[in-house]
């Protein structure tokens, strides 16, 4: 695999992975979604585990790799209220878990760059 390929295997590999753990872990995933949408928790955490299967599938294969790098970022972007609300939740959690649920939120910014270059190196 050349180097050039790397950063974009190893989004597609955690998106992938992600999109896995919405159908084998859902529970976590269905915390996250906000009761004001319409439907079930569950029927959101499946959907946005298929849409991030998608996603890792346009990313991994070179031909849809630059559409899949911006649908990586807008997921990305997408899910950030998502981990708003997760520490907004956590407030009255022990401290590790909402240290763990605030830190997560800068870290969205990376993974927006990070689609972004796979985009731009497609």
């Amino acid at each position: 695999m050349a180097s050039s390929q790397r950063p974009a295997h190893f989004l597609a590999g955690a998106l992938g992975t992600m999109g896995v753990l919405h159908f084998a872990v859902p529970k976590p995933f269905d915390g996250l979604i906000p009761r004001s949408l319409p439907g079930s928790r569950r029927a959101w955490t499946y959907g946005s585990g298929v849409a991030e299967l998608a996603v890792a599938a346009a990313v991994a294969a070179p031909r849809t790799r630059r559409l899949g790098g911006l649908a990586a970022a807008l997921l990305f972007l997408g899910v950030f209220p998502g981990n708003v609300k997760m520490a907004v939740d956590a407030r009255s959690a022990p401290a590790p878990r909402r240290a763990i649920a605030w830190a997560r939120l800068p870290l969205q910014w990376p993974l927006i760059a990070w689609a972004l270059k796979v985009r731009d190196n497609a």
